[in-house]
């Protein structure tokens, strides 16, 4: 069985509170949890006390077990200073236009070069 440290949403609509639990990764997100390890409020400001809290030991106890955090869960742990931080996923390639836009784009560089250099 894989464990995972991950956020299971609670609150209303639009005013979201999220319980940093201990769950099977199979397991629905707001599903059947083995243990509450804290909790997560994203209306509260960011430096309020109550905005995010762990509990170390549990916390700690299971990463020595083999439980994984997901990506936000590992962030919110690397800023508490008990995991170290996870780097960050490469930017993909941006879009590039399409072979007949390019060839335009070349043409109307060297236009503009040319210009310049007649100048």
């Amino acid at each position: 069985m894989s464990l995972k440290i991950r956020l299971s949403r609670g609150g209303a609509k639009k005013r979201p509170f999220y319980r940093i639990v201990l769950a099977d990764a199979r397991s629905p997100r707001d599903g059947k949890f083995l243990e509450k390890l804290g909790t997560y409020n994203p209306m509260l400001p960011a430096d309020h006390a109550e905005r995010l809290t762990l509990k170390e030991e549990r916390i700690k106890h299971w990463l020595l077990m083999g439980a994984q955090p997901t990506d936000r869960v590992a962030k919110f742990l690397a800023n508490a200073g008990y995991i170290a931080e996870r780097p960050r996923a490469e930017q993909t390639k941006k879009p590039q236009p399409k072979a007949k836009a390019q060839e335009r784009l070349k043409e109307q560089q060297k236009a503009a070069e040319a210009a310049a250099a007649g100048e």
